[in-house]
């Protein structure tokens, strides 16, 4: 198993959090059903402007399928609406299309180097 994970770090826009909570739920909801996403949990800072979207996948097929569901294609524009990217990095390899997908979103890529996985 090659897992891969992913931080998303998201900054939210005044006045949107509601929206932007009830898209999290649906998004992971969503991700919940898919059988390659080991982990998928939003992380929120006390003050509701921050948030952090950890991600784990069982390797990159899993993540290829993640962003070519719903999650992604339909969540992640609207999603956008309420907040911004402020760091997204990879820890893995995500495979050659989620790279060129991520990339938009300024992401950085962390290949494996040393260490293991239970």
């Amino acid at each position: 198993m090659s897992i891969v994970r992913l931080q998303v770090e998201l900054n939210i826009h005044e006045g949107k959090f509601a929206a932007f909570e009830a898209l999290a739920q649906q998004m992971s909801a969503v991700s919940q059903q898919e059988p390659g996403t080991l982990a998928y949990e939003f992380c929120l800072s006390g003050d509701r402007t921050r948030c952090r979207l950890i991600e784990a996948y069982t390797d990159a097929n899993a993540v290829e399928a993640h962003f070519a569901g719903p999650a992604v294609r339909e969540f992640v524009p609207r999603l956008m609406e309420h907040c911004s990217v402020s760091r997204f990095e990879v820890y893995g390899d995500p495979g050659p299309q989620v790279t060129a997908m991520v990339a938009s979103f300024g992401a950085e890529i962390f290949g494996l180097w040393h260490g293991f996985s239970r």
